[in-house]
């Protein structure tokens, strides 16, 4: 009986671990396996971005709804991925969502990537910049015409250029 009972308890803590795994995985290992055009170490990232911005861009972090003062820009250009400086969103796309993140409904071609995200027990898609690898936001099939999509971004991951 009581070798059953720790054969049952040990596989029901690696189902366990392993459920806890998929459900609070932050997607970052998945992303540093990738290779992208622009790379550099780890304290280099550190250097060049704000705590904030490295916490979303580096390691899969989400700033607070309603944080960013890129929700209430306005003015016509492009936002930059804050980590490489690649235009990723005309303005024109920008709209207000209400989800308190600056919304847009296409990215500029080209621009962003995309995986499957399972963290926090849910399947998203999860868009990254195409050039640095840079975590921005996720995506989903609820925002306006023409396209049907609301990439939902962190503002810290992103710099507007005006003009």
């Amino acid at each position: 009986m009581n070798r059953r009972r720790t054969l049952l308890t040990g596989a029901s803590l690696l189902g366990l671990l392993a459920g806890l795994r998929s459900l609070f995985g932050s997607g970052a290992a998945e992303a540093e396996a990738e290779r992208f055009p622009v790379s550099m170490p780890e304290a280099e990232w550190r250097r060049r971005l704000s705590p904030a911005a490295f916490g979303v861009l580096r390691r899969h972090g989400t700033e607070r709804p309603y944080s960013s003062p890129l929700n209430a820009e306005a003015r016509t250009g492009r936002y930059l991925c804050a980590g490489c400086e690649q235009p990723l969103f005309a303005s024109a796309t920008k709209f207000e969502s209400g989800t308190g993140w600056p919304s847009f409904y296409e990215a500029l071609p080209g621009a962003v990537g995309s995986r499957t995200d399972s963290t926090l027990g849910m399947r998203r898609t999860e868009i990254h910049c195409s050039r640095c690898g840079g975590h921005l936001g996720h995506v989903f099939d609820d925002g306006p015409r023409p396209t049907g999509k609301r990439y939902c971004m962190n503002g810290v991951a992103l710099r507007f250029a005006g003009g």
